[in-house]
């Protein structure tokens, strides 16, 4: 977990591609803002330099690029740079980081729809950040099929992971909902198919459940 010493809260978005992510991110930290909380927003893979340089290797090129082996230890070593650099000294500082994807992406492509042992992912995750882990994941939980009609509709060159089969993708899902099943104390499932001024509601009432004393002062409107 984010050091439990450190004023900051550490809030993570998951799901499939076409969720809602990064859309709900940005949404959540301009709230945040407006009621003067400080927020760093950021991404994985990416958020540190040194990330955003590895990013490029993993979601470009062919969908055989790399295997599982290969795409999780890129991943940690961005993971680890994003952390030290960026994430770690913006929860120092008391500030909200709130980061569109973490290591349940790498547990999920990975692990449950890449074929990698799960216990070698968490050790490869112990090792590299020892006990870290976000204070609240909201996953946004979106059908295949509408996900794929959503990311069809941009065009940002990013689409390596987008080009899988589609059992692929359904695995990707049944992966997320599995971990949420694990852990639910951590882990809010949305439906990610409501309209998007719902869901900014139900990521804020689920963060005033999960973080009551730090959310006790937020008004009762909602982004």
């Amino acid at each position: 977990m984010a050091d439990r010493n450190a004023p900051g809260r550490f809030i993570t978005f998951e799901g499939i591609d076409g969720a809602g992510k990064s859309t709900q991110g940005r949404r959540l930290a301009r709230w945040l803002e407006q009621h003067g909380v400080s927020v760093c927003l950021t991404r994985e893979p990416g958020g540190s330099p040194g990330a955003e340089q590895i990013r490029n290797l993993l979601v470009t090129g062919p969908a055989e690029r790399w295997d599982p082996w290969c795409e999780a230890l890129l991943l940690y070593a961005a993971r680890r740079d994003h952390w030290i650099r960026l994430i770690e000294p913006a929860l120092a500082r008391g500030q909200w980081v709130i980061c569109d994807r973490f290591a349940d992406s790498t547990f999920v492509y990975q692990g449950s729809a890449g074929g990698m042992c799960m216990a070698m992912l968490q050790r490869l995750h112990d090792l590299a950040l020892g006990p870290v882990r976000p204070d609240v994941t909201v996953l946004l939980d979106l059908p295949v099929p509408r996900g794929l009609e959503r990311v069809r509709d941009r065009a940002t060159g990013e689409d390596r992971f987008e080009n899988r089969a589609r059992d692929y993708l359904d695995r990707l899902r049944k992966g997320f909902l599995d971990r949420a099943r694990a852990e639910p104390d951590r882990i809010a499932v949305i439906d990610a198919s409501a309209a998007p001024g719902e869901i900014a509601h139900a990521v804020l009432d689920e963060l005033r459940a999960r973080l009551p004393r730090d959310t006790a002062s937020w008004p009762t409107t909602a982004p």
